[in-house]
């Protein structure tokens, strides 16, 4: 199971956490597991890339283990950019949970 923890204040998203491998396939080929790290990665490499927010990652490929942590002095263009991107995140992780919630876990903060 893949747990993803979501950390917001003042209603954006601040903090994100993926843990795990889902286990709905076979390793290579799980495409749940894909899907959520698709997911989540893509919404990482925007706020790097497109936000240009330099934030701190740690990222452990074997484990399944992916977190990041959006600075507190971003600007605020910086912020609005980040709010629309890690929002559209979270309804694609939401909406991936409700079809496998046996394979994630879903906590929002």
């Amino acid at each position: 199971m893949t747990s993803v923890k979501v950390v917001k204040q003042n209603g954006s998203i601040t903090e994100v956490t993926c843990d795990g491998h889902t286990g709905y396939g076979v390793e290579g080929e799980d495409i749940v597991c894909s899907a959520l790290s698709s997911i989540v990665q893509t919404a990482m490499l925007g706020v790097l890339s497109v936000a240009g927010v330099n934030m701190q990652f740690e990222r452990r490929d074997e484990e399944g283990y992916l977190k990041f942590v959006i600075p507190n002095n971003i600007t605020k263009e910086q912020r609005n950019i980040c709010d629309n991107i890690l929002d559209t995140m979270l309804l694609g992780v939401s909406d991936l949970y409700q079809g496998f919630s046996d394979f994630i876990e879903l906590e929002v903060q």
